[in-house]
């Protein structure tokens, strides 16, 4: 895995940071194939029970590196083919943003600066933003002549509706922690010398908590949000049936009765 992106795992919590500072994490090539690996391997490890998503620096990702892009555009007016630049959001983005948004364990982004372009796609997907109070968020795409990837069209209208992220498309704009939480996309804020050792802890609570049904409540909200209610009832049937059945459950259930505090396997 290249050192733009570093993986740690510790006691069922994956940490993966973007690890470009002086770039303000930026998006090249190496680092969005090893972002997208890194997010796989942490989506198909049992071992791994929550993931944790921050970056280094003063930004926690900037989007598209566009000193690469404008290199790659030169590339390919210069073949005078087909352009293979924008090939970028099928091979990279995409698979980032299911990733997260997929995996079946609860991801937390710690904003720690600046989330612009395809990294806020990439806090947008997470189940859990941190933020800290020195940061900002911008979609960015439309003041470069583009239009929204990396999820942004799915995951920005369900945190604060069609009329509010059509703003923000239309006219992108920097929106601080306090707007970002004011609007619904950031879940808490915190002071910016805290936000590590904050984020650390609400991942390291998932991490011990009660994965399965996390990994269900993930499932059900991505399912309900493309069907109707006949249909998202039968999809909680489906899902309550599956972890009423769960070890955890059970496990809960005895630990209430006897008034002690239950350890949660995810099983």
């Amino acid at each position: 895995m290249a050192d733009t992106v570093l993986y740690e795992l510790t006691d069922g919590l994956a940490t993966i940071t973007l690890n470009r500072p002086d770039a303000m994490n930026a998006l090249n090539i190496d680092t969005k194939v090893a972002l997208r690996d890194a997010l796989l391997q942490a989506a198909g490890d049992p071992a791994v029970r929550a993931v944790l998503l921050i970056g280094t620096g003063r930004a926690f990702c900037v989007g598209q590196d566009l000193k690469e892009h404008i290199e790659l555009l030169a590339a390919d007016r210069a073949r005078e083919g087909e352009g293979s630049t924008m090939s970028t959001v099928g091979l990279h983005y995409n698979p980032i943003v299911t990733a997260i948004a997929g995996m079946p364990k609860p991801v937390v982004a710690a904003v720690n600066g600046v989330a612009a372009g395809a990294g806020a796609g990439f806090a947008f997907a997470a189940d859990y933003r941190l933020v800290a109070d020195t940061a900002s968020f911008n979609t960015s795409f439309a003041g470069v002549a583009l239009t929204a990837d990396s999820g942004v069209s799915w995951t920005l209208q369900r945190l604060i509706g069609h009329g509010r992220a059509t703003d923000l498309l239309l006219f992108p704009r920097s929106i601080s922690a306090q707007d970002a939480y004011d609007l619904g996309i950031a879940n808490k804020v915190v002071p910016a010398a805290e936000l590590a050792a904050e984020a650390a802890a609400v991942a390291r609570r998932l991490a011990e908590g009660p994965t399965a049904a996390y990994a269900a409540i993930k499932e059900s909200l991505a399912y309900a949000a493309g069907h109707g209610l006949t249909e998202a009832l039968a999809k909680e049937d489906e899902l309550q049936r599956r972890a009423g059945a769960s070890e955890d459950h059970l496990a809960a259930v005895d630990a209430f009765v006897k008034k002690q505090k239950p350890t949660f396997t995810g099983r």
